[in-house]
C-alpha cells in the first residue's frame, strides 16, 4: 500500500491572527490557483485517513488457536484418535474450530472502527481557486484553500475562519457539548481548550447557522479527527477478565492432567510392574476423560445465550467475553451529552418581571406544562407570556418537524427550544408565522450578542423583536414589561435572577421588543440601543433522561461509581450531575485542572471526584487508565468521535445506537440500541448472570469429572476392579456434558444480583471456595460409586451389573449435583429451586431417558456392557444421589452463615448487614 504523505506538525492554528495564519500558509483571500493546488495536494496527500496494514485472514485464523487449552483440547484429539475414539475426536475439533471461526469474524468487526471515523469526512466542498467559487471533492482539499462554509455544510478539513456573519458550529461529537458554539475570528489563547477555540471549524463537524469563510490548516491525518484516529490506532485493548482467568485456568488444568498421568505413569511401570505400553495407554485414555473437552463449547454457548437476553434489553454485544466484563464493572464513565441527557435543548425556566416559572415537557415536543409554585397556571392569565411566545416565534430562524411521531429541530437547538417553549404556551407557531411579515433583520453576531428582527402583521403594526445575552440585552433595555405597560428597568433584579439561573446549569437568554411606525422597514443599530423593553428571560437546559436518576442509583446499589466526564462547561455539568443523583456534584475537575495534575496526583483525585467538565480525548484516556491503575473494572459509555480511544480503551465499551457515531460504535464492545442509559443496569445485571452461569459449568463441570478420573485412578493405585469401563466414561462424558451442563447456561438471575459488590479484577475463576468444592464433591462420587459397586458385588451381582449400578449412580449424583449448583448464593431447598426450568427438566428427563436405553435396551447393552437393574436398586442408587445434594447443601449453608457473620461483625455502623462494607 503506498504510504500518504504526512504534513508537518503544527502546534496550533487557534492562536494566531488572520493575515499571520495566511502569511504561513502563503495563500490569499483570492484562495489559491489550481496549479498550485495540485502541487500541495502530491506534497500533502488526500484529505482522508490513511488505513494502517491489516493482518490476512489466513494469520488471523491461526491466531485464533494460539491459547493452551486450545492446545490441550488438540492434543487430546490426536489421542482420541490415536485411541480410535472417532466420535470424541470429531467433537473436540468441531468445538475448536467453531471458537477460531467465531473469534475471527468478531475480531475482523472490530477492525472497521478506522473505516467508520474516515465516512465522517466532507465529500465535496466549496473553495475558491484562482479567485472563483468552485465545488471540489473533499479529498482534494489542501492546507491554503479558502473554504467557503454555509448551514447545514459538513467542515471538510480544519479550517481557520477569516469571516463570520452569524455563524455557529455544532461540535458534539469532538467536545461533547450540545449546544452549537459561535464562531468569530480573533485568536484565543495558546492554551484555550477545544470547545473555546471560536477561531476555528474542525473537520466533521456541522455548521447550524450563519455563513463563514475561512483558509484550510490541516487535512487528513493531521486534523482533529485524525489525531483521534491515531489516538484510537495506538490504544491497546485489555484482554477481559474471562479471557485472562480462563488463560490461568487452562495452565493449571494442563500442568494437573500432566502431573497425575506422570505420577500414574511412573507408578504402574515400576511398582505395579504394569506392561509399559498397556499402562501408558491406560493413562492417556485417564487423561482424555480428565480433560473437560465440552468446557469451551459449553462457555461459549453461555456467552452466546447471554447475547440473545441482552439484545432483548437493547445491549447489543460484538464481542461475546465483554458480556461478563460488563457484568463486572466497578465504575462506568459516562458521557453527559446524549447518554445522561437528551441532547436536546429545553426551555425549563421563565422570568418576568414578577415571577419565575417552570415548564415541563418532553424534548421538542411543543406540548407541556407551565407552574408557577408547583401549582399549574393558565397562560391566559399572565399577558408577559403571550408577548415571550410571540417574541420567541418571530426571533427565529429554525423550524420543527414532526417525523414518526418524533419532534425534531432543523436549525439551532437553542432556536428549536424556543419553538417548542411557544408551543407549550398554547401558542399556534404557524399562524403567527404566517400572520407576520419579516421586513429586516439583524443576524446573530458574537461581537453585539444579540439577534434582532423587524416584523409587521396585516393590522399595520410593527415591532422590533430582539434576543441575545442577558446582560447585553439588559444594557440596551430602558423599560421592563408591566401590567399596565411599562415600568422603569429595575437592572438589579434582571442581572441577579439571571445569575441564578445560570447557577442552574441553565443557559439565558433575554428578550426584548419595541413597537415603531408601520412604515419602517429599515432595521439599523441604532433602532435598538438603549431604546427597547424588556420582556424577560427563558433559561434552557440539556434536560437528563428521567430513567437516568433510577439507574444511577440502582448502579450505586450494585456497588458500581458512575462518572460524568463531559466537554460541557463545569456550572452545567455539575447541575446535571446534581440532577441524576451523582455523588458530590459539587466537586468538578476541569480539563484545565488534569492537565496540571501529575498521573499520579490524577490517581488519587480520581477516586473522589465524579464529575470532569471541559475534557478532551487525552483527558478521557487518562481518567480511564487512572481507574484502571487502581484494579477498577471500568466501562464508558459514549457516542461520540472525541469517545472512540476511551472506548477502546475502556474493559468494557458502550456506545449509543441511535445517536452514535459510527466510529464509537466500532471502537466498543456493546452498543445501546435505545440510547438509554437505564439499559446499562439491564447489561450489568445480565453481565454477572452470565458469569455465575459459567460459574456454576464450571462448579458442575469439574467436580464431576474429577470424581469420574478419581474413581479409575483410585481403582488402579489400589489394584482393584474398574468400577466403569473407558467407554462407559466417554458415554457418561458425551451425554451429561452435552446437556447437563448446557442447561445451566440457560439459568435465571439470582434475587442477589444486584446487591452484591462487583468482583476484583483480580479474582480468581477457580477460587478457594470452588477448589474446596471439587474435592468435597470428588470424594462424595468416589464414595458413591465405589460404595453402590462394593455393594453389588458383596450382593453376588456379577461384574457388568455392579459397572452398570455404579455408571447411573455417576449419572444420578451428577443430576443432584446439578439442582444444587442452580443456586450458588442461596438456597436450594425452596419451591421455587426445586422447582426448576423447562430446560433443566427436559435435559433430566434426556438423560435418564439415555441412562434407561442403554440399562435396559439389548442392543446398547451388547454394545456397552450393561445388565438391567432391579426396582428396589434403581431406588438406593436415586437415595445416594438425594443424600449427596443433602450433604453438599448443608455445607453450603453453613458455609454461607459463617461468611454472613463474618461480614456483620466486620459492617461499620450504620452499614446494615455489610452493606457498605
Amino acid at each position: 500500500m503506498q504510504q500518504q504523505p504526512t504534513q508537518a506538525p503544527q502546534a496550533s492554528w487557534h492562536d494566531r491572527p488572520v493575515q499571520a495564519a495566511l502569511r504561513e500558509l502563503e495563500t490569499g483571500t483570492t484562495g489559491l490557483s489550481r496549479a498550485e493546488a495540485e502541487a500541495r495536494l502530491k506534497i500533502h496527500g488526500a484529505n482522508r485517513l490513511p488505513e494502517g496494514r491489516k493482518r490476512g485472514v489466513l494469520i488471523r485464523f491461526l491466531l485464533q488457536f494460539h491459547n493452551i487449552l486450545i492446545y490441550v483440547l488438540l492434543g487430546s484429539a490426536v489421542v482420541t484418535a490415536l485411541l480410535e475414539h472417532w466420535v470424541d475426536t470429531a467433537v473436540i475439533l468441531a468445538v475448536v474450530i467453531v471458537n477460531a471461526v467465531i473469534g475471527i469474524i468478531q475480531e475482523g468487526r472490530a477492525e472497521k472502527a478506522m473505516d467508520a471515523i474516515r465516512q465522517m469526512l466532507a465529500p465535496r466542498a466549496n473553495v475558491l481557486r484562482d479567485g472563483e467559487r468552485c465545488s471540489v471533492k473533499g479529498e482534494t482539499l489542501v492546507p491554503g484553500d479558502i473554504v467557503l462554509l454555509e448551514a447545514g455544510d459538513k467542515v471538510p478539513a480544519d479550517v481557520r475562519l477569516l469571516s463570520t456573519y452569524g455563524m455557529s458550529v455544532q461540535e458534539a461529537i469532538l467536545t461533547g457539548e450540545s449546544v452549537a458554539v459561535e464562531k468569530r475570528i480573533e485568536a484565543v489563547a495558546t492554551d484555550a481548550a477545544l470547545g473555546d477555540r471560536s477561531g476555528m471549524a474542525f473537520s466533521g463537524t456541522l455548521v447550524a447557522s450563519g455563513q463563514g469563510r475561512g483558509v484550510v490548516v490541516a487535512t487528513g491525518a493531521a486534523t482533529e479527527i485524525g489525531r483521534i484516529s491515531s489516538l484510537l490506532s495506538t490504544v491497546e485493548i485489555l484482554a477481559t477478565p474471562l479471557v485472562r482467568q480462563m488463560a490461568v485456568f487452562s495452565r493449571w488444568l494442563t500442568v494437573l492432567i500432566l502431573l497425575i498421568a506422570a505420577l500414574l505413569l511412573v507408578y504402574g511401570y515400576f511398582l505395579g510392574h504394569h506392561n509399559f505400553t498397556e499402562m501408558f495407554m491406560v493413562v492417556v485414555g485417564l487423561s482424555v476423560a480428565a480433560i473437560p473437552e465440552g468446557l469451551p463449547a459449553v462457555l461459549t454457548i453461555t456467552l452466546a445465550i447471554g447475547v440473545q437476553a441482552m439484545a432483548r434489553r437493547n445491549a447489543i454485544v460484538r464481542r461475546l467475553p465483554a458480556i461478563e466484563t460488563i457484568g463486572a464493572v466497578s465504575v462506568i464513565c459516562t458521557d453527559k451529552t446524549g447518554t445522561l441527557t437528551r441532547n436536546e435543548m429545553m426551555v425549563a425556566s421563565v422570568l418576568t418581571p414578577q415571577h419565575l416559572f417552570r415548564l415541563d415537557g418532553t424534548g421538542y415536543e411543543p406540548k407541556g406544562t407551565i407552574r408557577l409554585d408547583e401549582s399549574d397556571v393558565d397562560t391566559r392569565e399572565h399577558a408577559a407570556l403571550d408577548e415571550l411566545a410571540l417574541a420567541s416565534v418571530l426571533c427565529n430562524d429554525a423550524a420543527l418537524r414532526e417525523h414518526e411521531g418524533v419532534w425534531m429541530v432543523e436549525g439551532d437547538p437553542m432556536e428549536g427550544a424556543l419553538l417548542a417553549f411557544s408551543g407549550k404556551l398554547g401558542t399556534d407557531i404557524r399562524k403567527h408565522q404566517a400572520g407576520w411579515t419579516r421586513t429586516d433583520a439583524i443576524a446573530f453576531d458574537s461581537q453585539h450578542r444579540f439577534m434582532a428582527t423587524l416584523c409587521h402583521d396585516h393590522e399595520r403594526h410593527a415591532f422590533v423583536f430582539v434576543k441575545g445575552a442577558p446582560e447585553r440585552i439588559v444594557s440596551m433595555c430602558s423599560h421592563q414589561r408591566a401590567a399596565s405597560g411599562g415600568e422603569p428597568l429595575d437592572a438589579a433584579y434582571w442581572n441577579r435572577e439571571a445569575d441564578r439561573m445560570a447557577a442552574r446549569g441553565q443557559r439565558v437568554l433575554a428578550f426584548a421588543v419595541r413597537t415603531v411606525p408601520p412604515e419602517h422597514t429599515v432595521l439599523e443599530r441604532c433602532d435598538v440601543e438603549g431604546t427597547l423593553t424588556l420582556l424577560g428571560m427563558v433559561g434552557m437546559i440539556d434536560p437528563p433522561r428521567t430513567e437516568a436518576v433510577a439507574a444511577v442509583q440502582q448502579c450505586h446499589g450494585a456497588g458500581i461509581r458512575v462518572k460524568m466526564i463531559t466537554g460541557d462547561h463545569a456550572r452545567t455539568a455539575a447541575a446535571i450531575g446534581a440532577r441524576i443523583g451523582l455523588r458530590d456534584p459539587d466537586s468538578v475537575l476541569t480539563g484545565a485542572d488534569l492537565d496540571g495534575m501529575s498521573d499520579a496526583a490524577l490517581k488519587t483525585a480520581v477516586l473522589d471526584c465524579d464529575i470532569f467538565a471541559r475534557t478532551s480525548p487525552e483527558h478521557k484516556l487518562r481518567l480511564v487508565m487512572a481507574l484502571q491503575s487502581h484494579g477498577m473494572i471500568v466501562a464508558m459509555t459514549g457516542d461520540g468521535v472525541n469517545d472512540a480511544p476511551a472506548l477502546k480503551r475502556a474493559d468494557a465499551g458502550i456506545a449509543m445506537g441511535r445517536k452514535g457515531s459510527e466510529a464509537a460504535k466500532e471502537a466498543a464492545e456493546l452498543v445501546l440500541a435505545d440510547d438509554n442509559f437505564a439499559s446499562i443496569v439491564s447489561a450489568v445485571r445480565e453481565g454477572r448472570t452470565v458469569y455465575d452461569n459459567i460459574k456454576k459449568v464450571i462448579s458442575w463441570t469439574l467436580p464431576t469429572n474429577a470424581g469420574e478420573a478419581l474413581s479409575i485412578i483410585v481403582a488402579l493405585l489400589f489394584g482393584m476392579t474398574l468400577p466403569v469401563t473407558a467407554l462407559q466414561i466417554l458415554w457418561i462424558n458425551l451425554i451429561t456434558a452435552a446437556t447437563l451442563g448446557i442447561a445451566l447456561a440457560f439459568e435465571p438471575t439470582e434475587e442477589n444480583t444486584m446487591r452484591r459488590p462487583p468482583r476484583a479484577r483480580n479474582e480468581s475463576l477457580i477460587g478457594g471456595e470452588l477448589v474446596w468444592h471439587i474435592v468435597l464433591v470428588a470424594a462424595l462420587f468416589l464414595c458413591g460409586v465405589f460404595g453402590i459397586f462394593s455393594y453389588a458385588l458383596d450382593r453376588g451381582y456379577s461384574v457388568d451389573l455392579a459397572r452398570t449400578m455404579a455408571l447411573n449412580t455417576l449419572v444420578a449424583m451428577e443430576i443432584f449435583h446439578l439442582f444444587f449448583i442452580r443456586n450458588i448464593y442461596g438456597t436450594s431447598l425452596a419451591w421455587k429451586a426445586v422447582r426448576g426450568t423447562r430446560v433443566v427438566w427436559a435435559t433430566v428427563l434426556a438423560v435418564t431417558a439415555a441412562q434407561f436405553a442403554i440399562t435396559y435396551l439389548p442392543p446398547l447393552q451388547v454394545i456397552f456392557a450393561t445388565e438391567a437393574i432391579a426396582l428396589a436398586d434403581g431406588v438406593l442408587i436415586f437415595g445416594v444421589g438425594a443424600v449427596l445434594f443433602a450433604f453438599v447443601e448443608t455445607e453450603k449453608q453453613i458455609r454461607l452463615a459463617i461468611k454472613r457473620a463474618r461480614e456483620t461483625s466486620t459492617a461499620p455502623r450504620g452499614a446494615p448487614g455489610g452493606a457498605e462494607a
